[in-house]
């Protein structure tokens, strides 16, 4: 292997640790059809129509300017679950890092 193979690959390793990370947890029982991730709303609040609860949802080690990549992070992964939306209970900024936990949801 040469200097530049080992230059390519350390660089690599560089910018997959600094990747953010998002971790599902289903908590329901039984199974839905993966939605389109492009369709999964990221909500702040409570949604004011009846849904179930599909699984956690936690996002960490995203840069703290990246907030959409987050979010479409999150969409991503919860749309395998069927989710239509995501309620993000909290989130905020450890140092220069941004994290969201939340739950995934699907509207009856």
């Amino acid at each position: 292997m040469n200097a530049k193979n080992i230059i390519v690959i350390l660089l690599l390793l560089t910018l997959v640790g600094c990747a953010g990370v998002v971790d599902v947890t289903k908590t329901s029982k039984g199974f839905y059809d993966p939605t389109d991730p492009n369709e999964v709303e990221i909500l702040k609040t409570i949604p004011g129509k009846p849904y179930d609860e599909l699984g956690t949802i936690t996002a960490v080690k995203f840069k703290a300017s990246n907030t959409a990549k987050m979010h479409n992070a999150i969409r991503a992964k919860a749309a395998p679950l069927g989710a239509t939306a995501v309620i993000l209970t909290q989130e905020g900024i450890d140092g220069k890092k941004r994290w969201a936990i939340g739950v995934a949801i699907r509207y009856r």
